[in-house]
């Protein structure tokens, strides 16, 4: 089993400006291949797979399995965000991710990152030994959060949401998607900047706030955020637009993810964020070899 990732540091190393970035005692180079972060809902209700991982012992074994597939990043979360989801109190969702974090911390140097929208959860997430806070607000939904981040010396995810998980889907509309999507990620990346985080990574959202439409051409115009200058995580893995192309239930959707999670990596993603990690990291492998040789 893979447990440590292929660079090691500490923290008085230089880093370069090719988005060599430093999670914990860890060095990933996002410039020169795509990595992979896998996702770990530790919920009972997740739109592709609550339930499944809700106990610690399933959630290690699960983590422990997609490191060993070739993940790069597992990133925990304790609180669906799907489509009309509603919030999860406070108390029970630290409830949910702390143990499993704690634990899995203390057996790799994989980099653990929370993914929480509230400043409290990611809070007692990085005391137990989470590394970068992936919050799908973009900072937004809680002032504090950019505060908690930079004390902790966490590297952030800014992503883009319109609405709310309760409301996002309810008819989202834009005069021009990317351009919109990429305001947003450059204000709020300014901002996290501003209080002190060293380390952003920006995510267009994916079907958060968006239709087929606007998924789309989020996808085919990826590149244009890469002018943002900060890397870049996508995260399409069995979203509801494949659900809709292909007319196949989430469980059904490892071939439509894989032909999204090509197209991203071709139009510049840094990141992808998968549940399927052994499938998407040989897409991956594929995609950056024909990348290297556009």
């Amino acid at each position: 089993m893979k447990l440590m990732p292929e660079k090691t540091s500490t923290l008085h190393e230089r880093l370069d400006r090719s988005f060599e970035f430093q999670f914990g005692p860890t060095i990933y180079s996002l410039s020169t291949r795509t990595h992979i972060m896998g996702v770990l809902n530790v919920t009972p209700d997740s739109f592709s797979d609550g339930g499944s991982f809700n106990d610690v012992d399933r959630a290690m074994r699960r983590a422990l399995q997609m490191i060993d597939e070739g993940a790069d990043f597992i990133d925990v979360g304790g609180e669906s965000t799907r489509p009309g989801s509603d919030p999860v109190p406070l108390e029970e969702e630290i409830r949910r991710v702390v143990p499993v974090i704690r634990q899995l911390s203390g057996m790799t140097a994989i980099p653990i990152s929370i993914d929480t929208y509230k400043s409290k959860v990611a809070e007692a997430a990085l005391a137990a030994g989470a590394v970068v806070v992936n919050d799908i607000s973009g900072l937004t939904f809680d002032d504090e959060m950019k505060h908690v981040a930079a004390r902790y010396h966490a590297s952030v995810v800014i992503m883009h949401i319109k609405g709310t998980p309760k409301t996002m889907q309810e008819n989202p509309e834009y005069v021009d998607v990317v351009a919109e999507v990429a305001a947003h990620l450059l204000q709020n990346a300014g901002k996290a900047r501003d209080a002190g985080i060293g380390q952003v990574l920006v995510d267009p959202g994916i079907g958060f706030g968006k239709t087929l439409e606007h998924n789309l051409e989020l996808m085919r115009r990826l590149k244009e955020l890469k002018q943002l200058g900060y890397p870049l995580l996508a995260g399409p893995s069995r979203k509801s637009f494949i659900g809709k192309l292909l007319d196949l239930p989430v469980d059904q959707r490892l071939e439509g993810t894989a032909a999204a999670v090509t197209a991203c990596i071709l139009n510049g993603a840094n990141v992808v964020r998968v549940h399927d990690v052994k499938e998407m990291k040989r897409v991956a492998v594929v995609a950056d070899a024909l990348k290297s040789h556009s």
